[in-house]
């Protein structure tokens, strides 16, 4: 039987958060705050520099950005990161030392970036500590099949087939989303031709082009109706991310000269790891986490309480599913060719590129999206500055095989 920490179910046709109207919501608290990032640089290959030469680029500019002694006052250390990616066991052994961690408190969470984000929220509500690092990284140029780590992840009785791609799972679960939304093949290729167009503006972007939608349509058919150019396309890097509480956030405020940008919600939620029991075309990790983060920030409606969002685009068509499924638009195809998701428009979406413009960085996904939405909220985005936004939200899918998901709002 599916559990969930949430128990209210939406529809696809009927997804609205008036239902919130009759609950009784905590009072909204700014607890816990992001007082520092830091990133390395991004490239597609990186084979003059290690994975911790990469977490060590961006730890200093971390710990930089918010001013603070990493040998002093930071109380504990996340990494995330997956043995299988890395290419060794027990991933814990191996961060420590570029991260200033060393005989420190650190471990590994073996999922995405955001749900290590949680974990430190998580640390700092329970009084563990008031300062927590948050790391993930990807060196996906030193891995030579992808693909094979990919099929591990499937049953190997039920779901895995020897011999196939194990991108069929994707391609299954875009001919059904796209059947029963309404949306359409031509409207996923506009997600990647905004996305590849927005990381023109983004120095930090891998992959930026000028692409029409039938450069995407005409690119060679990877999993029926999935084209290779629909396939985000791996990259190289470290994020880390600082979070604080909030008297140790006002404390460093002054000290690096940025407000900090409060965590204001955060949930995640897996749904069955079973293939032949997933509902393909929905992303019910998405729209679960998202409820439960928007009741932790008081939004009872995300299209106007949202300035901004920074989706997981994986695949251009799971753009399309997870802005239905934060509440952002109902149909989601007809929002992104109508220009509602461009920076000029309603709600922007991937304002940085995505993973479709920037990279796909496994674990360390979400972190760039969070870096990038930090950027935003500061003011301090150059080029891709929105006007003035205020609170955005940020949401991460581990991948194929898996349904889990995180949502977190981050507000100024």
């Amino acid at each position: 039987m599916r559990t969930s920490l949430v128990t209210l179910k939406s529809t696809r046709d009927d997804f609205s958060f008036s239902r919130f109207r009759d609950l009784e919501l905590p009072a909204g608290r700014n607890d816990v705050a992001i007082v520092g990032i830091g990133a390395s640089n991004f490239d597609s290959i990186t084979s003059g520099l290690s994975y911790k030469e990469l977490m060590y680029e961006a730890a200093t500019r971390a710990y930089s950005d918010a001013g603070i002694d990493v040998r002093n006052d930071v109380g504990s250390f996340i990494c995330c990161a997956e043995d299988f990616w890395e290419g060794n066991s027990i991933s814990d052994e191996y961060m420590p030392d570029q991260l200033g961690a060393k005989l420190r408190p650190l471990f590994t969470v073996s999922g995405d970036g955001l749900l290590g984000l949680a974990h430190a929220y998580m640390h700092i509500m329970a009084g563990v500590s008031d300062l927590v690092v948050v790391e993930s990284h990807s060196k996906l140029s030193d891995v030579t099949s992808k693909g094979l780590v990919e099929d591990l992840g499937f049953d190997p009785h039920f779901g895995r087939i020897s011999g196939v791609d194990p991108k069929y799972l994707a391609g299954l679960e875009m001919r059904r989303y796209l059947e029963e939304s309404g949306n359409t093949h031509e409207e996923c290729a506009t997600v990647v031709v905004k996305n590849k167009r927005n990381a023109l503006r983004n120095p930090r972007a891998v992959y930026s082009d000028n692409f029409s939608n039938e450069d995407i349509l005409s690119s060679e058919e990877v999993a029926s109706p999935l084209t290779r150019r629909e396939i985000s396309e791996s990259a190289d890097g470290s994020v880390v991310v600082i979070v604080a509480s909030a008297k140790k956030a006002r404390k460093l405020a002054p000290k690096n000269g940025d407000e900090p940008i409060w965590l204001s919600g955060i949930s995640w939620f897996s749904d069955t790891p079973n293939i032949e029991e997933m509902e393909l075309g929905q992303a019910l990790y998405a729209s679960n986490s998202a409820r439960k983060a928007y009741e932790m920030a008081r939004i009872r409606k995300p299209v106007t309480q949202i300035d901004f969002a920074e989706v997981d685009d994986t695949y251009a068509y799971k753009e399309l599913e997870h802005i239905e499924a934060l509440g952002l638009a109902k149909r989601a195809g007809k929002f992104v060719s109508s220009g509602k998701a461009d920076p000029d428009g309603q709600i922007p979406v991937n304002v940085s590129g995505g993973s479709l413009g920037m990279g796909y960085f496994v674990e360390a996904t979400p972190l760039v999206r969070v870096y990038e939405s930090v950027l935003q909220l500061r003011g301090s985005a150059g080029k891709m500055q929105l006007d003035n936004p205020k609170r955005a939200v940020v949401q991460s899918w581990r991948g194929i095989p898996t349904q889990t998901g995180v949502a977190a709002v981050l507000s100024v």
